[in-house]
């Protein structure tokens, strides 16, 4: 495999990826760097975890011209902590050079963001709305730039975000080269890339997501118990670093953080109801380590780099199962271990069915008294009741019907069913011990 210090790059960009501790590309940097660097649209189709950040932050540094007062590159994230984490991993590669780089985020002071450019930065980050505030204002003049990268674009496109991020492409040049990356690519996206992109270079890294090694996926009955109680006795049997809480919605998201706060666990809340400042607030809380459980939604979560996360629970599946595979990325990360609990009830079988076939082995567990138990498979027992349903049919077969209906036949009649399957049950229990 190539190594990085074999690419032709300059001097401080090949100190800086010495400093960060690469050595090799990962396959979406070995495949998307070469295009970037020739200068060849691509759609890189890669999951979190794959490197894809470095896959554009490198060969844009590497592109700048540092003596062109312009914007020359404009990168657009969904949300603003993946846009800070963009950002900072920026930073690292142009440190000691001359290099200008923004940050431009929605919940942010935008006069401010207005003041900060009069300087135009060589490489503009932000979020899609607050660059397109700024470029219809003629605050940031996209229009020098020739290179614009749209992260997380099927995000962007659930949060409602391409229209602005249309807007801002149709300010700039129209041989724009333009590099999206996403780990699936929905149908009603495929018209803004065709009005973007012509004929772009397509990267596949992993047709299927790959479930990093080192992580558990333990499946636990709800059974007829009260989710938010079963949530709970599963706590009992744990002790996590850090554990994020899954739940489908903002309002879920608050009624288990209300009821594990009410049961003396403090607890961190992630979810689109917070404003701006909240949110900041709670992720510095989160890394100062206030919290050993966090609760949050998918949509809010995504792009939020929470380190040493050591479990992740699965409240409830996620209605796009795809975001399974997202809500286990959390863990297991730079080779640690990580484990993945999901509660689950018989109807949602079909859908675990098909996370399965994704590619995550499930094992079968319970906690009693804080403690973990073996289950059996989950099938076991569909197939004990089939066997039971075809006993009961034998049995009500051996009953006679009388002809005549007189009162209190179902009575006599269930007497006698119970008679025989107690006959028929002592005679498979001397069959099996015979074997």
């Amino acid at each position: 495999m190539l190594k990085f210090t074999e690419m032709k790059l300059q001097p401080f960009l090949q100190d800086a990826i010495r400093r960060i501790g690469f050595e090799a590309p990962t396959p979406v940097q070995e495949s998307i760097i070469p295009l970037m660097l020739a200068g060849k649209s691509a759609i890189g189709q890669a999951h979190t975890g794959t490197g894809k950040t470095h896959s554009f932050l490198i060969p844009i540094v590497e592109r700048i011209n540092p003596d062109a007062d312009a914007v020359q590159a404009v990168i657009a994230a969904p949300t603003r902590e993946l846009a800070e984490q963009i950002h900072s991993e920026l930073l690292k590669l142009t440190e000691g050079t001359s290099i200008r780089s923004g940050l431009f985020m929605g919940g942010t002071d935008k006069q401010r963001s207005i003041d900060k450019l009069k300087t135009q930065p060589q490489v503009a980050v932000g979020t899609p709305g607050r660059l397109r505030d700024l470029v219809q204002e003629d605050a940031l003049l996209a229009h020098t730039a020739n290179v614009l990268v749209i992260d997380e674009a099927d995000l962007a496109f659930d949060m409602g975000y391409i229209e602005d991020i249309d807007q801002v492409a149709s300010r700039m040049p129209k041989d724009l080269e333009m590099y999206v990356f996403s780990a699936t690519i929905p149908e009603k996206l495929k018209p803004f890339l065709n009005k973007y992109m012509e004929s772009p270079e397509h990267v596949r890294i992993g047709e299927r997501r790959p479930v990093a090694e080192g992580i558990e996926f333990p499946l636990v009955p709800v059974r007829s118990m009260d989710r938010k109680k079963k949530l709970l006795l599963v706590m009992e049997g744990l002790n996590p670093y850090l554990a994020i809480i899954f739940t489908n919605t903002r309002k879920e998201a608050e009624e288990v953080g209300e009821y594990l706060s009410s049961n003396g666990i403090k607890t961190g809340r992630i979810h689109g109801d917070l404003t701006p400042r909240e949110r900041r607030k709670m992720m510095n809380r989160v890394r100062d380590l206030e919290f050993e459980y966090i609760v949050a939604t998918d949509l809010a979560s995504r792009g939020i780099d929470i380190p040493g996360v050591s479990h992740v629970i699965n409240y409830n599946l996620p209605e796009d199962l795809e975001f399974f595979i997202h809500r286990s990325g959390r863990t297991a990360r730079a080779g640690l271990q990580g484990t993945v609990i999901t509660l689950y009830e018989p109807s949602d079988d079909d859908a675990i069915v098909r996370i399965e076939k994704m590619g995550v082995p499930f094992v079968h567990r319970d906690v009693k008294n804080g403690e973990w138990i073996e289950l059996k498979e989950r099938h076991a027992r569909s197939t004990r009741q089939k066997t039971d349903r075809e006993l009961d049919e034998k049995i009500r077969r051996q009953v006679r019907k009388p002809s005549k209906v007189k009162p209190g036949y179902k009575k006599k009649i269930e007497k006698q069913v119970a008679d025989i399957r107690r006959k028929e049950k002592r005679k498979e229990l001397r069959q099996g011990r015979r074997k």
